[in-house]
């Protein structure tokens, strides 16, 4: 098995990537482990693949829970965490 994590910065449009890509035996392993976005000053979590999730770091690091939202859960549940909306 021979699989790496990869970091991807797109500063120009906001955008951090974190990929898992390799090799698992005789299978090809590429997907998207990690995507947020900073949209109008607030971090959206486009994917979130960790096991804890991407959102308790963040807060651990200090960032308020109403500037994170959840982008990945539908509008109509984002009103039901405890994070932000829009």
């Amino acid at each position: 098995m021979f699989v790496i994590l990869k970091f991807i910065v797109d500063r120009n449009n906001s955008h951090y990537r974190l990929i898992t890509m390799g090799w698992e035996g005789k299978r090809r392993v590429h997907s998207c482990l990690v995507h947020l976005e900073i949209i109008d000053d607030k971090i959206w979590i486009q994917r979130d693949g960790t096991e804890d999730g991407i959102a308790n770091d963040l807060v651990a690091a200090g960032i308020p829970k109403n500037q994170i939202i959840l982008a990945f859960h539908p509008p109509e549940i984002r009103q039901h965490t405890e994070y932000a909306v829009t």
